[in-house]
């Protein structure tokens, strides 16, 4: 059966669940064709008024006529000049001249393609880690508040996915932040360090602006600090080839990917302690976990993470590669690539963050089920305790080791073997052997005892590293999110 065309029926056409499922609007909008086009127009302007301000035959009807026409862009012209020339820029330099009449003859005056290419793709990645930022502040705020609530409460902590020692609920959410907090310190460093192509020519040497300026070089150095400066950038980079060197691009998908890395551990956590019936991501009234199981409680927000995580962590691998094989000034091998490595590394870091913040905001804790399972492990934990206690209440150390050796292994047959629960501690009361400190084991068995300083830790660090750097988006904090799917 032949498809229908997209006017016929749009659901006949795949469209990228990224931007038709998940993603917000805002970050949609960000690497949307009126966005990118919209930019383009913006940066002639820029062009043409400091070039104007420079003493170039530039006139204010001119300039006011580009102003009057940014945003009433004729796609549908741009698509028919671009399949005509095969060649976008130019494409949408006739479309802009046909509404510009006046000013036709001086837009992308002295311009190479990268010119609008290159300087809009730097203007979408800053703009795309100001929508990430407060997005991952956010999270970070909201899993604060929970390590803040829960720092005390005794939780039993696992290495190699085995019992080990005592944590608190608290610290091991701080484990989290403190992660999130480096990706947050990341993704700042990568805005700030982004730089404006600026206005460099075919192969970066300025060559046609200095022809331009009839050789005044100072000239045509501040009309690249003006363009700069006009598109919201501080430093423009000094050197370029025809395009900025796609080690930009690295760094900042290198970044994104290693918050990818975080998210991925904090919601495989999450996944694990569902499992254990100790934590739940949050469960609406009329959500279904299972088709088939109506009891289910499925971890999907968590599990989306995951899945979408491990998507933007292999992302980074597109600039690593383009980097590696731009020959001299550059080849034309990068375009279609970064089309989508992009666009899709921000889209699905804005996905997974709004995804988390849900999770963050609504996660269901268990306290009698993550207190019967540090009862069950606790035991064997308070076996020093126990042996320093019969010391000191007069008993030989070897002894009691020997004492304690067969009992544990006694109540690790009855948990292992039989299904049953540890009775280490009832074995010990049954035994004579251990009378003297009968009345102790009681307190030797507190399991904030065992906790160290876990409470202190999640209080010095959410106030000494977590609270203060919020505080830059403290505005942007917000109410709840609702995720549509």
């Amino acid at each position: 059966m032949a498809a229908p065309g997209a006017e016929e029926d749009v659901m006949a056409r795949y469209r990228s669940p990224l931007v038709s499922r998940y993603a917000s609007a805002e970050m949609a909008y960000n690497f949307s064709e009126r966005k990118k086009f919209g930019t383009w127009r913006r940066l002639w302007l820029y062009l043409a008024q400091a070039e104007k301000s420079l003493g170039l035959p530039i006139t204010d009807e001119q300039i006011r006529e580009m102003e009057a026409n940014l945003d009433n862009i004729d796609f549908k012209m741009a698509a028919e000049e671009e399949k005509k020339l095969r060649h976008d820029v130019m494409a949408h330099v006739h479309t802009f001249a046909h509404c510009c009449p006046k000013a036709a003859a001086i837009i992308h005056l002295g311009a190479t393609s990268c010119y609008v290419g290159d300087n809009t793709d730097l203007i979408v990645l800053r703009d795309g880690f100001n929508l990430l930022l407060p997005k991952l502040a956010r999270v970070i705020s909201r899993l604060a508040d929970f390590a803040e609530k829960y720092a005390d409460m005794p939780a039993l902590g696992f290495t190699h996915y085995q019992p080990a020692q005592l944590t608190t609920v608290g610290k091991r959410c701080c484990l989290w932040i403190q992660d999130l907090c480096m990706d947050l310190q990341n993704l700042e460093r990568a805005r700030d360090d982004l730089r404006f192509r600026g206005v460099k020519g075919t192969t970066g040497t300025q060559a046609s602006f200095l022809q331009l300026f009839e050789g005044d070089h100072s000239k045509v150095e501040e009309l690249d600090r003006l363009v700069t400066a006009k598109a919201g950038f501080k430093r423009a980079y000094m050197v370029t080839g025809q395009t900025y060197s796609r080690k930009v691009d690295i760094g900042v998908l290198a970044v994104l990917a290693s918050l990818g890395a975080s998210i991925h551990k904090i919601c495989t956590d999450i996944r694990l302690l569902a499992n254990l019936k100790e934590i739940e991501e949050p469960f609406e009234k009329d959500q279904i976990g299972s088709s088939a199981m109506p009891y289910k409680r499925n971890p999907m927000r968590s599990e989306r993470c995951c899945s979408l995580a491990r998507h933007l962590m292999t992302l980074v691998m597109d600039p690593l590669q383009t980097a590696a094989v731009q020959w001299f000034e550059r080849t034309l091998d990068d375009s279609a690539n970064r089309r989508v490595c992009l666009a899709e590394a921000f889209l699905t870091a804005d996905i997974i963050l709004s995804t988390l913040q849900n999770v963050s905001e609504g996660l269901v804790v268990y306290p009698k089920v993550i207190e019967r399972r540090v009862r069950q492990e606790l035991p064997f934990m308070a076996t020093e305790n126990i042996i320093m206690a019969m010391v000191k209440a007069g008993g030989n150390r070897q002894d009691c080791h020997e004492k304690i050796r067969v009992l544990s292994q006694q109540a690790a047959a009855v948990v292992k073997q039989e299904g049953g629960d540890n009775d280490f501690i009832a074995r010990v009361r049954a035994d004579p052997y251990f009378s003297p400190i009968h009345k102790q084991l009681e307190s030797l068995l507190d399991p904030s005892s065992f906790t160290g300083r876990a409470p202190q830790q999640v209080a010095k660090f959410l106030k000494e590293e977590v609270r203060p750097a919020l505080i830059p988006y403290q505005s942007q904090m917000g109410g709840k999110i609702e995720l549509a799917l």
